[in-house]
């Protein structure tokens, strides 16, 4: 996907993603590196149903949706290279995931991920998620390309 012209909005990804509502959990893609670097944006409105709602706390995001979140955003740089269009990713493994504090409606999420390792069908991504500067998810996933069936 050679033409790509960012931001990339919702239905750029879409063309890029195989996700699609209501699990297709990124907005926007701001910044995009090829083999290197992504960053992404998810914003929380309160309307979302996947918040937790439990008496007497705020809604919050669920912390497994915030890790598919950042995930999608390290899919999103590996098959926006047009050698892999014709590929899924897969998540092999995530390692070291730390949730430091919830997200709630009204938040924007900054996502950002780094290659740490890449091969032609492995490779390793480091995330992390912010919000206002703060980190709320940091961690390190690990995945593999395969054949779109």
């Amino acid at each position: 996907m050679t033409d790509l012209q960012l931001p990339l909005d919702y239905s750029a990804i879409e063309r890029i993603l195989p996700h699609r509502y209501p699990f297709l959990l990124v907005d926007r893609i701001i910044e995009l590196q090829p083999d290197h670097r992504i960053v992404g944006i998810k914003n929380i409105s309160d309307n979302e149903r996947s918040l937790s709602r439990s008496p007497g706390q705020r809604p919050a995001l669920p912390s497994t949706l915030l890790t598919e979140a950042v995930a999608q955003v390290g899919a999103i740089l590996i098959l926006s290279k047009a050698e892999n269009q014709d590929k899924l990713i897969f998540f092999m493994g995530i390692d070291r995931v730390r949730y430091r504090c919830p997200v709630h409606p009204g938040d924007v999420v900054r996502i950002e991920t780094v290659v740490k390792r890449l091969r032609s069908r492995v490779g390793v991504l480091q995330g992390k998620a912010t919000v206002k500067g703060r980190v709320v998810l940091d961690g390190t996933m690990t995945f593999a390309l395969g054949p779109r069936t």
